[in-house]
């Protein structure tokens, strides 16, 4: 065997190494049943705030802490604890992606991501008489 085609090879193992490290790695997204099983993984899980539940924040006692209530895609309730200050108009999002683990049935969520409504949605339509 020549020497370019032991080094080729070694190219191609390593590559496939490093994807399937990856992929075994990677995030994805689940419900909070699914979190629930897997506490140990990382989700990322969708849903919307839970407007009837109590928002607990207290910038002055721990100002990287935030407990909400969210709903999944599924329709599971389940408290969030966002180690991250309260996001800005957080009660207008329509939708939010929590990502984090399962622990003690809390979700420990490191970041979220919030879709809030667009400003074109209510713009008044203009109509042109000719």
């Amino acid at each position: 065997m020549k020497k370019i085609h032991l080094v080729l090879l070694l190219v191609i193992a390593a590559s496939v190494g490093v994807v399937l490290v990856a992929l075994g790695n990677s995030d994805s997204y689940a419900s909070f049943a699914e979190a629930i099983e897997n506490p140990t993984r990382t989700y990322h899980v969708a849903g919307k705030l839970d407007l009837n539940a109590p928002m607990v924040y207290d910038p002055h006692t721990e100002a990287n802490l935030f407990h909400f209530t969210m709903i999944d895609n599924d329709g599971k309730r389940c408290k969030v604890a966002l180690h991250k200050p309260r996001p800005q108009d957080f009660e207008r999002s329509e939708q939010i992606v929590v990502i984090g683990q399962m622990e003690n049935e809390t979700f420990q969520a490191r970041d979220i991501l919030t879709k809030c409504p667009s400003k074109y949605n209510d713009a008044p339509t203009q109509t042109v008489d000719l």
